[in-house]
């Protein structure tokens, strides 16, 4: 099994994002290949809902997406809560990274991966122990 890994927003939207064919086609055989091996926070499922109804050129539903969000929330969660919040300051502070990016970060630690798969931070460098994999690249 491959090791654990934290799954940033973009690798979900692309699942479903019409615009981006390849992309598509990489996030759907990633999560075929390491589903036991996924965590993701509550942060990423209000994301991907937020971004695939809104966003997207061809929006989903809200019905669909929140299928999705109870489908992707069989993965393991990272909960926000106060000491998270606190460790995604700390962590934005130390590497120079937005709040939202120190929150993600903070949810790998958390959730015990050692890699973080995203298109927003710089592939192959390593913030606060966790590994940044860049799933498209």
């Amino acid at each position: 099994m491959a090791e654990t890994a934290f799954v940033d927003t973009n690798v979900l939207v692309y699942l479903v994002d019409r615009s981006e064919p390849d992309k598509r086609r990489r996030a759907a055989e990633l999560l075929a290949s390491e589903a036991g091996a996924l965590v993701l926070s509550a942060q990423v499922l209000s994301e991907f809902y937020a971004v695939v109804t809104r966003k997207l050129a061809d929006p989903l539903s809200e019905e669909v997406a929140a299928r999705l969000v109870e489908r992707f929330s069989h993965l393991r969660t990272v909960s926000i809560d106060a000491p998270l919040v606190r460790s995604a300051i700390a962590i934005s502070r130390e590497a120079g990274l937005s709040y939202w990016d120190g929150l993600i970060v903070a949810g790998a630690k958390v959730g015990g991966c050692t890699r973080l798969l995203t298109e927003d931070l710089s592939a192959e460098s390593v913030v606060a122990g966790v590994r940044v994999e860049n799933p498209f690249g």
